[in-house]
């Protein structure tokens, strides 16, 4: 049997993250392991996690920021970067407090249930005066360039726009163009089949 993982950078939380375990089992989410930590789902999504850190023990609510959050207990642990997920995060066992842990469990619950994410955005591909220029010169080139999907796009595109020199640009567009005809990845070789 597979040793379950937690979160728990200094085992300073060992007590409280089984308390808040017993406490998240009287719900019907399922206890998985996920990025060596444990994560509970409901078919399959991603509802909370919890861990321990240096400072604090946590439940963490992927979609969190659907919450009420009626306590005023939930903190943004990367403002500006993270948009959905919530932290609740605890010093002690005496701050555990199950009725409202179980009113928070349930209302994320509810809210997997509904459907309620925030589902990531796409970054559109920007395409530099350099490159555009290729590709307004050559339809075929540019046919065979955007039939790729944006992530390898942008591959192509990073390539050729991290080069310093105008030089470099123009030799790494030669290396590339017979592989963009030819419908093959910058980085194809590589990935797994």
């Amino acid at each position: 049997m597979e040793e379950k993982k937690v979160w728990n950078s200094n085992e300073l939380w060992d007590d409280e993250l089984e308390l808040l375990k017993s406490i998240i089992n009287k719900t019907e989410l399922i206890e998985t392991t996920k990025w060596d930590g444990i994560v509970y789902t409901l078919n399959n999504k991603n509802v909370i996690g919890i861990g321990g850190f240096k400072n604090f023990f946590t439940i963490w609510f992927f979609n969190g920021v659907f919450l009420k959050d009626e306590l005023n207990v939930l903190v943004n642990a990367n403002e500006g970067v993270t948009k959905a997920l919530r932290q609740w995060r605890f010093t002690s066992k005496n701050e555990i407090n199950e009725k409202q842990i179980l009113a928070y469990l349930k209302e994320a619950i509810s809210n997997e249930k509904d459907g309620k994410s925030i589902k990531p955005t796409k970054k559109e591909v920007e395409i530099s005066d350099f490159f555009q220029n290729q590709l307004e010169n050559d339809l075929l080139f540019a046919t065979a360039f955007y039939k790729f999907s944006p992530y390898k796009q942008k591959e192509f595109l990073e390539y050729i726009d991290t080069a310093k020199q105008e030089k470099t640009k123009i030799d790494r567009l030669e290396k590339i163009k017979p592989m963009i005809l030819q419908n093959i990845g910058l980085n194809d070789k590589y990935r797994k089949v």
